[in-house]
């Protein structure tokens, strides 16, 4: 180091010395404090010694030094040479100054150490000390949906507590969940900010003391498809991390949202007992396609996907020598919806006579966990009505989707598993480009069963509306558009009432015209829904509510997963909603709930509840549908009200 001056030298020493931080500055402060009161009060006891009389007051060099700490600590104690020579007090004004800009040093320290603090703390990089909690990874538009299910699901818990890590500012979040979910209830929300594949910040979470892990995506349905494939690539590095951080002794509950189907498999590979993933284009689309052929289906699963209405659990009780359809009745809250057999097979509406094995669980759905009882005699007998010999008729339908997303596909191949052959489905899109026209007749192509064709209109304006006559369809299904990075939730919520006000004027002004086209709508942000209902609307799916349910509820009971497998599939039992006619000879009919349970069993199907037609407009009334009602509750039954049911098909 020749070739550096001593001064080069002392200054990046000092320089690296400071650049420790707090701790430096404080040592430094206290050093300049110690060398200033040793010099100023050598100082003073030179003088003491070199004018003993020039002191107005007797002591030695150690009581000079105590008064040179007076004056370095309390600048006001000058007063104390108020008496003494020039010199005495020349080093107490020295000493004075020096206080002075000790404590000014001080004080300065001491505020920037609390601001970087403070800092810090809204920074989020303190460690969490939870235990039993939720943790969500990620931030989307789906956050709140899955914290307000959260919420509701935790009432029953003691301090429950979820921790959301997110690459958002700390401050941002805190403030964003202020403003828009005021009401925790009796949970927790702590928050901290960091990349959710760290290890270190998986760590500050407490990752090994977690309950259940939600991992989102980075991105919504709408976004393109490369901010998709980013996504799953930063979901896939996260579950990594979640699995190298976690103890070898602790198992983790984790849902991952991914959208690529040869992502989900990699994931599912890393550690199949662990980890669960869901596809949310795939659950919307086969939701929607189920509610196209039954209106209030979209009522029904909101019930169901939803903590704040019936949720479905398994319980295991003594059965005793019983059969399913016997089963039903020994419930004061809840309605069995199938069968979960010793090796995890699960049977949804098994045959009415099936009986009941001593190790099975009994697929139930009920208020709460708390308020299910199996009781050894029934709560209400039903009354024996003859069933009618009705079945519905399948006819040839047309469809009409508007709209085009990666959801269409899937629509399409689940309407081919529905519809019978000859039918048709038109997509209805504003200017659509090449790459759409040759997947429209890709899909064409693989679906001999069904014609499907693109129509270039613009449904936002009712010339566009008119020209594909919508009143001649029978369902007309209405998806948010895909509208990438610079479309927002709100301005595609909006255009989709623009859709649904203008087909109801066209609706209106070709009454004679207009069959029994049912609507049915995607809407994305769901303080939309009033809005949408006043529209006309028979059934609508909230989007980001639908998937944050089924996130939520895998995020308690991963078993769950198996019953929305079967459930949102063609093969197997659906849920749908079959008019009362097909049960009753004759209308109305004065019956109770549990007359209506038999009522459904002579069709090998389970009832969950009802829907009252003249309620069906009622926002209030949830839209007239009401599931798992008290069983001795009655119901006079009109010729256009409805079960809901579990059934094979819906015929």
């Amino acid at each position: 180091m020749a070739h550096y001056t001593p001064r080069q030298l002392i200054r990046y020493r000092f320089d690296s010395f400071m650049a420790g931080g707090g701790k430096s500055i404080f040592i430094g402060l206290l050093v300049f404090f110690i060398t200033s009161l040793i010099f100023i009060g050598g100082l003073r006891g030179v003088v003491n010694l070199a004018m003993p009389d020039a002191a107005e007051r007797d002591g030695g060099f150690l009581h000079q030094l105590y008064q040179t700490f007076n004056h370095l600590s309390d600048p006001g104690t000058m007063a104390y040479d108020i008496d003494s020579s020039g010199w005495f007090k020349l080093t107490a004004m020295l000493a004075g100054v020096v206080g002075v800009v000790i404590l000014s040093s001080l004080i300065a320290f001491i505020t920037t150490a609390m601001d970087l603090k403070i800092s810090d703390l809204r920074k989020g990089h303190s460690k969490v000390i939870e235990e039993g909690h939720t943790l969500i990874l990620g931030w989307n538009e789906r956050v709140l949906e899955v914290l307000r299910e959260l919420l509701i699901a935790n009432e029953s818990e003691d301090d429950p507590c979820i921790v959301i890590l997110s690459d958002q500012d700390k401050e941002f979040m805190d403030d964003y969940l202020h403003l828009n979910l005021p009401d925790t209830m009796n949970t927790r929300i702590v928050t901290r900010s960091g990349s959710v594949s760290s290890l270190v910040n998986l760590d500050i979470v407490s990752v090994a003391d977690t309950r259940s892990v939600i991992v989102l995506a980075t991105c919504g349905q709408g976004a393109t498809n490369d901010n998709k494939a980013a996504s799953d690539t930063i979901v896939i590095k996260t579950v990594l991390a979640l699995m190298a951080s976690k103890p070898d002794d602790v198992e983790l509950h984790i849902v991952a949202e991914i959208f690529d189907d040869r992502n989900r498999d990699i994931v599912e590979q890393i550690c199949p007992e662990m980890i669960t993933t869901i596809d949310t284009d795939e659950i919307l689309a086969k939701i929607m396609v189920q509610t196209s052929r039954s209106v209030g289906l979209s009522v029904v699963y909101g019930e169901i996907l939803s903590f704040d209405g019936c949720e479905m659990y398994f319980h295991h009780d003594n059965w005793g020598d019983t059969s399913f359809s016997a089963l039903a009745f020994h419930w004061p809250d809840g309605v069995p919806m199938g069968l979960q057999h010793a090796d995890g097979t699960i049977a949804i509406n098994p045959h009415p006579a099936t009986a009941v094995k001593p190790d099975d669980a009994v697929l139930i759905l009920a208020e709460d966990d708390s308020t299910i009882e199996y009781l050894t005699d029934p709560v209400a007998v039903p009354a024996d009505f003859p069933l009618a010999d009705r079945r519905r008729k399948l006819d040839v339908e047309r469809e009409l989707i508007i709209g085009w997303t990666p959801k269409v596909e899937i629509m399409l191949h689940e309407y081919a598993d529905y519809v019978l052959d000859g039918s048709t489905v038109d997509i209805l899109l504003r200017a659509p480009d090449e790459s759409v026209r040759a997947e429209v007749a890709r899909i064409n192509a693989d679906l001999p069963g069904i014609a499907v064709s693109l129509m270039d209109e613009d449904p936002l304006t009712i010339e566009g509306l008119m020209a594909v006559e919508p009143f001649k369809y029978d369902n007309i299904i209405i998806l948010s558009q895909a509208g990438g990075p610079q479309v927002d939730d709100e301005r595609t919520d909006s255009e989709t009432i623009v859709i649904l006000l203008l087909l109801r004027r066209i609706f209106d002004e070709n009454q004679d015209q207009v069959g029994d086209t049912k609507l049915i709508t995607e809407v994305l942000d769901s303080d939309n829904q009033p809005l949408v209902a006043r529209t006309g609307v028979r059934d609508f799916i909230i989007s980001n509510r639908f998937v944050s349910m089924v996130l939520a509820q895998l995020s308690e009971d991963i078993e769950i997963k198996k019953v929305y497998d079967d459930l949102f599939q063609e093969d197997g039992s659906e849920i749908y909603v079959k008019p009362a006619s097909l049960y009753f000879e004759s209308l109305p009919v004065d019956v109770s709930f549990a007359d209506l349970m038999r009522m459904a069993q002579k069709r090998e199907e389970v009832c969950l509840g009802v829907k009252i037609q003249s309620l069906e407009g009622d926002l209030q009334k949830n839209f007239g549908v009401k599931l798992i009602p008290d069983k001795n509750t009655r119901y006079q039954m009109q010729a256009e009200d409805a079960l809901v049911v579990v059934a094979v098909d819906e015929t």
